[in-house]
């Protein structure tokens, strides 16, 4: 498995992040989703993470984005998917690493994120990742179909191995 900062408006990215948005619409209605379209994933402000596969599949992907929270060291984790195929083969993890990684090597010192209550697995990882329940933050605002999630990073977190 390969994972690396890469674009997202690849085919095989976009086809993921399509994906994603089926699975996502398959559970909350339209106001519960806060998905961030293509054009602001490619941003200067957003790392983009890809895993690979063997062949060189896009398999799983996420995303922080850097300075949009109060407090110019806080960003926000976007887009996290693995695809069913790749799952429970550690690919979250190591997008999950890349990212922290990335972002803290960008000033940034907290990460946080808002996902859903009918999403038990992506709380469970999260949680598995570090992450604790938090309040609403940004512009989002208390929701039923929101939890919301935050992680101090690490003092010397360094970037995984490839």
């Amino acid at each position: 498995m390969r994972v690396a900062l890469e674009p997202a408006d690849q085919p095989g990215v976009v086809a993921l992040i399509a994906a994603l948005d089926a699975y996502q619409d398959s559970l909350y209605p339209p106001e519960a989703r806060y998905a961030l379209d293509l054009g602001a994933l490619t941003q200067p402000n957003v790392l983009f993470a890809v895993a690979r596969d063997a062949q060189g599949a896009a398999v799983g992907c996420g995303a922080v984005v850097l300075g949009g929270l109060p407090g110019a060291d806080v960003g926000e984790v976007k887009r996290m998917y693995v695809a069913p195929a790749a799952r429970g083969q550690g690919v979250a993890h190591q997008l999950m690493q890349l990212l922290e990684a990335a972002a803290q090597a960008r000033g940034c010192r907290t990460l946080k994120l808002e996902t859903g209550p009918l999403q038990p697995e992506a709380i469970a990882f999260y949680r598995a990742c570090g992450f604790s329940v938090c309040g609403a933050f940004g512009s989002y605002a208390e929701h039923p179909l929101s939890v919301f999630m935050g992680k101090a990073l690490a003092p010397g977190l360094l970037p995984p191995k490839a």
